[in-house]
């Protein structure tokens, strides 16, 4: 412990002999010192907080999910940055007196993309901020420029001016020219297809191929020959029932007169029921029914009023009934008849065209593949007019400021009262330092312990140092001298403090 404290004791013994060393080095290094940190421009940082709500209800109806609003989002913080945006910036600022050329407008939006930064925080907070440390500007002149970049670059985040809306419009645009392309080729195509049609399927009702439509008639004409063959069985049975039903009542005295009278009457019975099938005069059926009347009709009135007795009800029913199947069977005779000749002609022209089929089917495809894409492009344009109204016409993001920029007092860089102390703790101890150097430098024995180790005698004894009145004035003057370069050294460092703080207050 003894060692150490004379080991102590030796190095400031010799820092104390080359005092004004150590001094001369302090302030040499520290004036160096602080005037390469005076130098540095102070950087001064403006910042501000953006809330975003994305609206939720009408985007989702339309078919805007999640992940396409967070995606535009995610664009519009690209596109805050974008070259254009900042060359807006640029010309709105005290940077527009920098530029003189395209290079320095090129070189002030690089000099602010480096500056720029927009970080995203939670629940949709954005946080813009800026840097400026402009050479030439004044503290005050930055700090403004800070805050002035920030605040354009708010108002391009919060109002942004679009830009989907034109990509939409541009969209809308190019799917009209697509509808107008293919509603001319499915019109061309829809025109084949009659064509088609009128030239071999036009003998046949309905739609479909050739194949579809022979079919049908096929199947419609069994069902036609099974109600022929059904009427006509009927018929019969009918026939045979009326030839064993009389058509008069005997002996009741009836007042219609006698059985050509009554048969008379069962023919207008069934004049009547022609008539309200809506058959016309010129109708085979009506025009035998009344040649049939007008031959009865002189024998009617040869007959006695009450020589027949009453007209029968059932033989009249019969003979309703039976004119009834005699129409349907005429009906489905004609029927068959059409049906039979129209399968005959198709399926004759078919045979002489065997290619017809194949070019039914390639016209339908053809028109079946335009009119599912020009249905798709219809609603594809529909759904992307209706996103542009909801995008244009409605708030899908709503931008709300909680911070706004406000003008920045402190540089965030350098740390200027910081670098000045460091700077001053450094001199101080490079000039401690430089004094102990030149002391081990120095072949001298501080004690005489340190001569007899180096020499290996005994040492006798020591002689003190004799102080004179005028030496220890000139002592007490030097001591006054380097307490006074001491001084000024620390005064030096609080002027430098004051002014940095003085600065300060004049930028506020």
């Amino acid at each position: 412990m003894d060692g150490l404290y004379e080991q102590a004791r030796i190095a400031l013994h010799q820092v104390w002999r080359r005092r004004w060393l150590a001094l001369g080095v302090a302030w040499g290094i520290c004036l160096a010192g602080w005037l390469v940190v005076a130098l540095i421009p102070s950087k001064y940082e403006s910042t501000a907080k953006v809330f975003v709500q994305l609206q939720s209800v009408l985007p989702n109806q339309v078919g805007i999910s999640a992940q396409e609003r967070a995606s535009d989002l995610t664009r519009l913080r690209q596109t805050i940055v974008s070259t254009a945006n900042l060359e807006k910036v640029v010309r709105r600022t005290e940077l527009n007196g920098q530029v003189a050329s395209e290079r320095d407008m090129a070189a002030e939006v690089e000099m602010l993309r480096q500056a720029i930064e927009v970080t995203a925080q939670q629940d949709n907070l954005f946080q813009i901020s800026a840097t400026a440390n402009v050479r030439g500007f004044s503290n005050a002149q930055n700090a403004r420029l800070a805050r002035d970049i920030v605040r354009n670059l708010l108002d391009l985040f919060v109002a942004p001016g679009g830009g989907g809306g034109d990509e939409s419009t541009q969209g809308i645009a190019f799917l009209d020219q697509e509808l107008k392309r293919r509603e001319g080729a499915l019109q061309e195509a829809e025109q084949k297809r009659v064509q088609f049609e009128q030239q071999y399927l036009g003998l046949l009702p309905g739609q479909g191929s050739v194949e579809s439509r022979l079919a049908g008639s096929r199947a419609e004409l069994g069902n036609v020959e099974g109600q022929l063959v059904q009427a006509q069985s009927s018929l019969a049975a009918l026939r045979s029932q009326l030839g064993s039903t009389p058509p008069t009542l005997p002996g009741l005295g009836g007042t219609t007169g006698g059985p050509v009278t009554a048969q008379i009457e069962a023919l207008q019975a069934q004049l009547a029921q022609a008539s309200a099938r809506g058959w016309t005069e010129s109708h085979p059926d009506v025009i035998a029914l009344r040649a049939q009347i007008a031959r009865l009709r002189p024998l009617a009135a040869r007959e006695s009023p009450n020589a027949g007795g009453i007209s029968n009800p059932s033989y009249v029913s019969l003979k309703t009934t039976i004119a009834e199947k005699e129409g349907q069977v005429q009906a489905a005779s004609a029927r068959r008849a059409q049906l039979q000749a129209d399968i005959a002609q198709l399926s004759s022209k078919q045979a002489s065209e065997p290619g017809v089929a194949a070019q039914q089917a390639q016209l339908n495809r053809d028109y079946d593949v335009l009119k599912r894409q020009y249905d798709k492009l219809v609603e594809d344009r529909e759904q992307l007019r209706l996103r542009n109204d909801v995008q244009s016409k409605t708030a899908s993001m709503t931008f709300k400021v909680i911070d706004p920029p406000s003008l920045p007092t402190i540089p965030v860089s350098p740390k200027r009262p910081l670098l000045l102390t460091l700077v001053l703790l450094a001199a101080l101890g490079a000039g401690v330092g430089a004094a102990f150097a030149k002391g081990q430098l120095q072949a001298t024995f501080p004690t005489q312990n340190r001569l007899a180790a180096a020499t290996g005698l005994p040492v006798l004894g020591t002689v003190t140092e004799v102080w004179t009145d005028a030496k220890r004035r000139l002592a007490r003057q030097r001591l006054v001298w380097l307490l006074g370069g001491a001084g000024a050294l620390g005064g030096a460092y609080a002027v430098l403090m004051a002014v940095e703080f003085w600065q300060r207050s004049t930028v506020a």
